[in-house]
């Protein structure tokens, strides 16, 4: 009998092939557009337990389950009061806790509730989407182009007409609208929001408990952790969206769910509905080779060394550490996902085997001379689009994360893109420096402030640089040669300390004040201010130009070819197929399992309290509270106890498909009650993002009767629970 890890390379490629054929029906694998949930096997999920009928799940023209469900900070929220309180993940909260913590009120370590309203505290930069509506527009978009243009007018194209769709979609209306691709570029949908932009803190638990374990265990199982927090939603009086006002009220949402404690049990149907980010199943081995062979592993190093330069700045200044800490958070979530994923790659052999369904697809087009005219010369193309990205590879990722990480010279490029941006026709700028995003831009402006560091932010800055200085030859930085040219060996490395220390003192970009000055001034206006942060940003700009029309040509010659090449796939195999997850909502089913990550290793599917206790070690991550232990020595445990284990659950596993984006989805049984929240994947599983493989694939869940238990046995909030409907 073949052992496991002999067969997990033909259990993935059976996934992959069932991802492209429909023909695994009840595999939990996909994420669903809520319009193609005719796609999904009701009926047969139905015997399994499934109350719920479509129009209980999503109507269009009625108060279905996915009105109580919201884009927030990065992940999903869902209603659970008809007074606007929502309920997510600790990990989704904690930027905004961070921004509101100092060292003499450290909200981080210590948590935080307000018990009235009144008390309830703003999170800035956050806001909460609900989706309206999703329309085809497939047509009006692809009438745009035909075979004739090149890749670039082709992208430009799709870009304007999604632009021209977009603001007659927004005209005269209180919402926000974006045209998303399906399957690369084959269908497009026009997805309506409405944007709730006061959003308030109402509960974040202490750290020790929302994010026990830390990094040490995040990813992986089994787990302990508390991650789940909640927010309320303002919107002014007469029910419009409005920015942060006292007068503002608590919004009074279309549907809000109930929770149940009466638990969860192995086999159990559980459906999540929340807005994962980026898959890309129906990757070419062309991308995986890049991703897996390059990108990834330039990443880890990257990201490694990027921590060490948070860290080192956190252990000198404790008001540092607070102001860092989001930042660290997230790289460390960055750097395990990206580790796992290179494993998940290897572990699979992920590129041999997208290489042999390539090669497999090639051969039966061969022996189908109709389908060969219509899709033979698809995979060369492709090949051919990652063969020229090699040419600038390493020069873009420099450029990219330079531009992109460090605060100043990010903001800088910000204002100055947008000064000319401005000087063209609306519908002509690039998305994102529309009328359209000013108060979303001058709100990044501003917050960007909270957890700014110029010390760490110049360390990072010339990390970048120097990166940028060692380029090969045919992919230098002009604008750094030109900066230190001339300048060899140690000089060169002198000569960038002075260049930094003149770049900091001599900009006043990191004023706020005069950052949103800076923002509203005309082009000539701001270059005449000879600001050295805005003038290095200026030169960069061309060469920023120049990326960005890379990628545009990619993504036009992409918008031809992906949608071709999963064409091929669904003829050759015959199937229903899921779009990849872009961010917009979804759904997907699964069912409470445990697995098996390797042979004579099995995991049971729920994790409990003592668990908790188990692993305590007094030094952080692994600091269990007090209150909390007390709690447990008493068996206090009331209606919230499991009869499996005899105490109170903590997380379980199930087979929901899902990534990032899907933190802090509400996890829903049978009958459409809240039973946990979706928080993470677990580590053997991370590949799943491009390769699926139902074998390993969890999502980690907190049970809902752990989060009940903390905040009525553990810590009191009646307030909070009085709001809850909570059902047994």
């Amino acid at each position: 009998m073949c052992k496991r890890s002999q067969l997990l390379p033909v259990l993935v490629l059976f996934a992959v092939l069932a991802a492209l054929t429909g023909t695994n029906a009840l595999a939990d694998e996909g994420m669903w557009p809520l319009y193609d949930l005719d796609k999904i096997p009701l009926d047969d999920l139905s015997t399994r337990g499934l109350k719920l009928k479509t129009k209980n799940i999503y109507d269009p023209d009625g108060p279905s389950i996915d009105k109580a469900i919201v884009q927030l900070g990065g992940g999903t929220g869902s209603f659970v009061s008809s007074s606007g309180l929502i309920i997510t993940n600790h990990h989704v909260a904690f930027t905004a806790i961070q921004r509101q913590t100092t060292v003499e009120q450290n909200y981080i370590q210590a948590g935080f509730y307000a018990a009235t309203r009144a008390e309830e505290i703003f999170a800035p930069g956050y806001f909460a989407d609900i989706t309206q509506s999703s329309d085809d527009v497939t047509d009006r978009v692809l009438a745009a182009v035909d075979d004739s243009m090149s890749p670039l007018e082709r992208f430009q194209a799709i870009d304007r007409v999604s632009k021209e769709i977009v603001k007659e979609a927004e005209e005269g209306r209180d919402v926000k609208c974006r045209v998303v691709r399906m399957f690369g570029g084959k269908q497009f949908v026009l997805y309506t929001n409405f944007r709730i932009r006061d959003i308030r803190i109402v509960y974040v638990p202490p750290v020790a408990i929302g994010g026990y374990g830390g990094e040490v265990d995040n990813w992986m199982w089994p787990r302990h952790t508390g991650d789940f927090s909640f927010f309320r939603a303002y919107v002014a009086p007469d029910g419009s969206s409005a920015e942060f006002s006292e007068a503002n009220v608590p919004y009074q949402p279309q549907r809000w769910l109930p929770i149940s404690s009466a638990g969860v049990t192995p086999g159990d149907i559980t459906l999540v509905i929340g807005f994962p980010g980026r898959t890309d199943r129906y990757i070419s081995s062309f991308r995986l080779d890049d991703l897996a062979n390059y990108y990834y592993p330039t990443i880890i190093d990257m990201i490694e060394d990027i921590l060490a330069i948070y860290d080192e700045a956190a252990a000198r200044d404790s008001s540092v550490a607070i102001r860092v800490a989001s930042e660290q958070e997230g790289w460390r979530n960055f750097l395990k996902y990206s580790q796992a994923l290179m494993e998940g790659f290897t572990r699979s052999d992920a590129v041999i085997l997208r290489q042999d369904q390539e090669s497999r697809l090639t051969r039966w087009l061969e022996e189908n001379p109709a389908m060969s005219g219509q899709y033979s010369g698809v995979l060369p193309e492709i090949d051919q689009l990652y063969r020229e990205r090699r040419k600038t590879r390493e020069k873009d990722f420099v450029m990219g994360w330079m531009v992109g990480i460090p605060n100043l010279l990010d903001m800088s490029d910000t204002i100055y893109k947008w000064a000319v941006e401005k000087e063209k026709p609306d519908i002509e700028r690039e998305q994102g420096y529309q009328n359209r995003d000013t108060t979303a831009t001058l709100e990044r402006l501003k917050t960007a402030q909270i957890n700014l560091v110029p010390e760490t932010d110049r360390e990072i800055l010339k990390y970048f640089m120097k990166h940028g200085l060692e380029l090969p030859n045919g992919q230098k930085i002009l604008t750094l040669e030109n900066i230190f040219e001339g300048k060899e060996g140690p000089d060169k490395y002198e000569y960038l300390e002075k260049f930094l220390d003149d770049l900091y003192e001599n900009s006043e970009v990191g004023n706020v004040d005069r950052r949103l000055e800076m923002f509203h001034m005309s082009l000539e206006e701001l270059e005449k201010l000879d600001d050295a942060f805005i003038t290095l940003a200026a030169s960069l700009r061309p060469e920023m130009d120049e990326r960005l029309e890379r990628r545009k040509k990619r993504s036009g010659a992409q918008s031809r070819l992906v949608p071709q090449l999963i064409q091929a796939y669904s003829e050759w195999r015959q199937g229903d197929l899921y779009p990849d997850a872009n961010s917009t909502i979804r759904l997907s089913y699964g069912f409470v399992e445990g697995y098996s990550p390797r042979d004579a290793v099995e995991y049971n599917y729920l994790t409990g309290l003592s668990g908790v206790l188990e692993k305590e070690t007094g030094v952080d991550p692994f600091i269990v509270p007090d209150d909390l232990k007390s709690v447990f020595a008493k068996r206090d445990f009331g209606r919230y106890s499991d009869v499996s284990i005899g105490e109170i659950p903590v997380n379980f596993l199930t087979t929901n498909d899902g990534t990032g984006g899907n933190s802090g989805s509400a996890l829903l049984n049978g009958k459409g009650e809240v039973v946990g929240l979706a928080f993470d994947s677990n580590y053997e599983s991370v590949s799943k993002d491009y390769i699926f493989d139902p074998e390993v694939a969890r999502s980690i869940n907190v049970d809902i009767r752990y989060v009940l238990f903390i905040i009525d046995k553990v810590y009191h909030l009646d307030g909070l629970m009085k709001e809850l409907k909570i059902k047994k």
